[in-house]
């Protein structure tokens, strides 16, 4: 009874945010410890690649010197989609630097193989983009990986470097993002 209300409750967060026009895709790569750059190539094959509650969570968890920054979003969510061109340039801006950027994107399955792909081809973030099945979550993910997040509402964005964490509900200004990442690599 608790899975089925706690599934109702982030279902109905979720679809609260403004639906958009934009579509997302998911496509993951090995993790590494430089910024991920996808060619044109690259990116016209849609391979999802769908990671377990259980697995993001080992994800959130690495302790290394490199900088994991996750966001979790939805193609639908508005403010999800208008902080992402600040991540792109970001990850532009880093290529080769220790920072690894992922994006949770927890659509409806039945959105993966259009809004998601879509997305994804035409943001060119194959290898960064990651899909979870938000019908699997239930409260002990949110409480095993995050201090403050409780699965309420996206976008959620949760840095890594160490032992030292960061988490930041809602959209992200270019500025924010920057200061937070700065404050990681310095």
């Amino acid at each position: 009874m608790k899975k089925i209300i706690l599934s109702t409750l982030i279902l109905t967060a979720l679809y609260s945010c403004k639906k958009e026009g934009q579509k997302t895709d998911t496509d993951t790569a090995a993790d590494s410890t430089s910024v991920n750059q996808n060619s044109n190539s690259e990116t016209a094959v849609y391979i999802p690649k769908e990671l377990s509650p259980e697995n993001v969570g080992q994800h959130l968890a690495k302790n290394n010197d490199t900088l994991y920054v996750t966001n979790f979003f939805a193609t639908w969510c508005g403010p999800c989609m208008k902080e992402i061109p600040s991540f792109k340039d970001k990850m532009q801006k880093l290529e080769g630097k220790p920072v690894k950027f992922t994006f949770v994107n927890l659509d409806d399955k039945s959105e993966w193989d259009t809004a998601v792909k879509d997305f994804v081809v035409q943001n060119n973030l194959g290898r960064n983009v990651v899909l979870l099945d938000g019908q699997k979550l239930d409260q002990n993910f949110f409480t095993n990986n995050f201090k403050q997040w409780d699965g309420g509402s996206i976008p959620f964005t949760f840095m890594r470097k160490g032992d030292k964490t960061d988490e930041y509900l809602g959209m992200m200004t270019e500025d924010v993002l920057n200061s937070k990442i700065d404050a990681f690599l310095k």
